[in-house]
């Protein structure tokens, strides 16, 4: 991943939207992810929803990035 931002047709500087990254507390699994027993670690927008699941942080941070949004790591 890099830190260089987007840019239009012209060279103008596009601001990707912030998604943020944590480890996925047991509650926010589904069932069958549950017993797994797995770490998962989640991406959320602003307002706090789930976006995506991932099985690893880095993982996340592709996700992420492959939607041209700006992921931050939150505890």
């Amino acid at each position: 991943m890099t830190d260089t931002p987007a840019v239009t047709a012209d060279a103008t500087p596009i601001e990707r939207r912030i998604v943020y990254v944590r480890q996925a507390g047991v509650d926010m699994l589904p069932d069958d992810l549950k017993a797994s027993g797995a770490r998962f670690y989640s991406v959320h927008d602003e307002a706090g929803n789930v976006l995506a699941l991932a099985p690893n942080r880095p993982v996340a941070f592709a996700l992420a990035e492959r939607n041209d949004l700006k992921a931050v790591s939150v505890h």
